[in-house]
């Protein structure tokens, strides 16, 4: 089931501490989170949602996770433990108040990765579109493009190999 859009409240709470008036408003993941099109990567995983079950967590959730994950290179587990006490972290996944436990399971992550699959490339492309945006890509810097593929299986047959012919 689709995830509960959250609102805003845009007021105090005598109790809480409203995070975008505790952090440094020009901070890069501050920057990096009002320059992400949400609104797009959320229409664009719509279709992977089911009609029953319970309400999911939200997308910005979910995805900002990921992503502070890979730009920091930390673990699922590192990531969630600094999200508790990194109120960017929070600020980023889209909190409006600072929040003193994480408000899901941890493996909330790897089932996120299964369930995006291969639309983890909008992530991608969003990637770059904010880089192109903010300067940080200019287009010569696409004319030519070097791909590692060590890491991929080779059709290479070594000496020790048996061969059944």
């Amino acid at each position: 089931m689709r995830p509960k859009k959250p609102g805003t409240t845009g007021e105090g709470d005598l109790f809480r501490a409203r995070l975008d008036q505790i952090i440094n408003l020009k901070h890069e993941l501050v920057q990096l989170g009002g320059k992400i099109d949400w609104d797009w990567i959320d229409r664009e995983i719509a279709s992977l949602y089911s009609d029953k079950g319970r309400p999911a967590i939200a997308s910005r959730f979910a995805i900002g996770l990921l992503l502070l994950k890979h730009i920091y290179g930390l673990s699922d587990e590192g990531v969630c433990e600094r999200w508790v006490y990194d109120p960017y972290f929070q600020h980023f996944t889209g909190e409006e108040f600072f929040r003193h436990e994480f408000p899901h399971e941890r493996s909330d992550l790897s089932h996120w990765r299964k369930r995006l699959g291969d639309k983890l490339e909008l992530l991608l492309a969003e990637s770059l579109r904010v880089a192109h945006e903010t300067g940080a890509l200019r287009t010569r810097d696409l004319k030519r493009v070097t791909v590692d593929t060590t890491v991929q299986p080779k059709a290479i047959t070594f000496p020790t190999d048996a061969s059944r012919q």
